[in-house]
């Protein structure tokens, strides 16, 4: 059996570096990447280790799961937060996503709005820009971004959206794990 993928899987719902995880079962990050990359087999005892500094037990771990059924949400499951202050509106449009690997949203920036700053963690980010124009300021980097473009990025960086534009930007943002 193959455990590499469940484990790192695991590690990043638990918003665990390589390293910090390393660190916590007195091991190597290079032995983490291995076994995550299905490159090298801890024994038994070193992952009974890893799993607890995860929080979770072997039988937890190795629990065959039923195959989860594919979910519809409507338009009207989705809920809508409005923020007068940064000007920006925040559309969940997976009710509950937060609970889920990755959460995705539909982002409103209004002219002049932005995000708040989302400290570095360990994670991806996706967005893809519907209408409008922002700019993504991910450490001391800025991207313009116009309608058609997308994006990608491990968060190992604070970053943010502002709008820059005198229009409405619809974005779709997507997180790993959940950030909003």
């Amino acid at each position: 059996m193959q455990i590499g993928d469940k484990l790192k899987r695991l590690r990043l719902r638990t918003h665990l570096t390589q390293e910090e995880l390393a660190i916590r079962c007195d091991l190597s990050k290079g032995f983490i990447s291995q076994i995550e990359r299905d490159q090298s087999s801890p024994s038994i005892a070193t992952l009974v280790d890893i799993l607890e500094c995860m929080g979770t037990t072997p039988a937890e771990f190795f629990r065959e799961t039923a195959a989860e059924p594919t979910v519809r949400y409507k338009q009207e499951d989705a809920y809508t937060v409005d923020d007068e202050e940064l000007k920006h509106r925040i559309t969940w449009i997976i009710p509950d996503a937060q609970k889920n690997d990755m959460e995705p949203i539909l982002l409103t920036l209004f002219p002049g709005g932005r995000t708040q700053e989302y400290a570095p963690h360990a994670g991806e980010v996706f967005g893809y820009v519907l209408s409008g124009g922002a700019t993504l300021h991910r450490g001391k980097i800025n991207w313009k971004l116009k309608k058609g473009d997308s994006i990608y990025y491990h968060a190992t960086q604070p970053y943010y959206l502002e709008n820059h534009t005198a229009y409405e930007t619809s974005i779709i943002w997507v997180s790993s794990p959940p950030s909003f």
